[in-house]
């Protein structure tokens, strides 16, 4: 397949939306076709609002495009994916967080993910072509855990090694490895 244009990158953060250092903000600044999800004013943490923003910033977008979600970001691609039928050329799945798992502290509890609309996580397989990229040492999310999602997904799986979150907490601002992996889904 040819395409006629290259296709626009749609980040999809996670529950912390912008974080200035982190590889989903570095690399939206260093490539020309890229946006963002915008962070939410209200609702932060309903499931439903953060596939209703998804959605919006897809509806922004003319042409093809590739997702590039990271934590909750991916349950927020996953759960989008169940409910439209917008053609996504691709998506990088980078370290998908386990809702379906109480989390570490600081992050949101298991009762208020459940409250929220994250629960179940999907486990159909997506309508486009994807990679999920997996940490062994991920404290979001065990390995097996998101190798098993990808399988369900019908996602390719990348094995990060011990990357931990793939966040500036875990030494991860640039993530080089990221513009290689969208590269292969063009």
């Amino acid at each position: 397949m040819t395409l006629k244009t290259t296709p626009a990158i749609l980040m999809v953060p996670g529950l912390r939306d912008h974080v200035a250092e982190h590889w989903q903000t570095l690399l939206q600044q260093k490539l020309p076709n890229a946006a963002s999800v915008p962070p939410l004013e209200h609702d932060k943490l309903s499931c439903a609002a953060r596939v209703a923003a998804l959605d919006a910033a897809l509806a922004k977008i003319d042409g093809p495009v590739i997702l590039v979600a990271h934590s909750a970001g991916v349950m927020i691609t996953v759960h989008w994916a169940q409910q439209h039928r917008r053609k996504i050329h691709g998506a990088l799945l980078a370290a998908p967080a386990d809702l379906e798992t109480p989390l570490p502290p600081g992050y949101p509890a298991f009762e208020a993910l459940a409250g929220n609309g994250w629960h179940p996580i999907p486990r159909t397989p997506l309508p486009f072509p994807s990679m999920v990229g997996a940490s062994r040492n991920d404290p979001l999310a065990r390995f097996e855990r998101v190798e098993a999602m990808a399988k369900d997904w019908g996602s390719s799986l990348v094995d990060l090694g011990e990357v931990g979150h793939l966040n500036p907490a875990a030494g991860f601002g640039e993530w080089p490895m990221a513009q290689r992996l969208i590269h292969e889904l063009v």
